[in-house]
């Protein structure tokens, strides 16, 4: 960012900040509406594909060889999981309407009058903390479903969680090596799945991992070679017919 550049956006924040009073007012209602809306915008990012085929490779750790690399061919699907979470925002939001247009204020609701009156720095504490898990379960809803609507997938070529925080790295399907960054939830217990990245096809700097994903549940439908080419079978056989006769 250039000098001119951060010192607009310097002058930016502070006019911000002091004229705060201005519009104070009407941002705690801004902020239930874009909870509802986000929560709304990602169900209709709706994923283009259902099931993706990859080859996932797992390094693993033999007694009899330092390192061993293990692949298989996998069928899987991606599937919502754990929508409770989204209750907290949304609930927030609609309770929030409901006291406020109860007592005729809903757009003219003041948080500093609010904490002058009725704070203390526990309330105060906690009303910080609630705001940045609505943040973050907002915002990884939101990544999550964009990342999703027109994805590929590949297996990680590399993870690492030393510093309590992931990076990996992956390889496209045109052979550009991407990065990508998260928290491991450690929601999935499949280490093959853990590893999965689905990567946006027109930008892959735009990626999720399967061990940081909240929202989304990795199904195996079909492993092996011997399941895919059943299933391809099936899908694109046709039965016979007997030749017909000729007198």
């Amino acid at each position: 960012m250039k000098a001119w550049q951060i010192f607009v956006v310097g002058v930016t924040l502070l006019v911000a900040a002091l004229l705060v009073r201005s519009y104070e007012r009407i941002l705690a209602g801004v902020a239930a509406s874009l909870m509802v809306a986000v929560v709304v915008a990602g169900f209709l990012f709706r994923p283009r594909k259902a099931v993706f085929y990859l080859r996932t490779t797992l390094l693993l750790s033999e007694p009899d060889f330092p390192l061993s690399v293990e692949h298989d061919r996998l069928a899987i699907r991606v599937e919502l999981a754990r929508l409770w979470l989204l209750f907290l925002p949304t609930f927030a939001a609609v309770a929030f309407f409901i006291v406020t247009s109860a007592s005729g204020r809903a757009w003219d609701f003041s948080l500093l009058d609010w904490f002058g009156e009725h704070g203390s720095y526990p309330v105060y504490l906690g009303v910080r903390v609630f705001q940045i898990m609505v943040v973050g379960l907002l915002s990884t809803w939101v990544s999550e479903r964009w990342v999703l609507r027109d994805a590929e997938a590949c297996s990680a070529d590399y993870i690492s969680t030393k510093t309590g925080y992931l990076l990996y790295s992956f390889k496209d399907r045109l052979g550009e090596y991407y990065g990508g960054e998260g928290f491991p939830f450690v929601l999935v217990r499949s280490p093959r799945l853990a590893q999965i990245v689905f990567y946006r096809a027109s930008n892959p700097q735009l990626n999720k991992i399967g061990m940081a994903l909240l929202f989304h549940r990795i199904v195996i439908i079909g492993r092996g070679l011997t399941d895919l080419d059943k299933a391809t079978v099936k899908v694109h056989s046709v039965k016979a017919r007997p030749a017909p006769q000729t007198p």
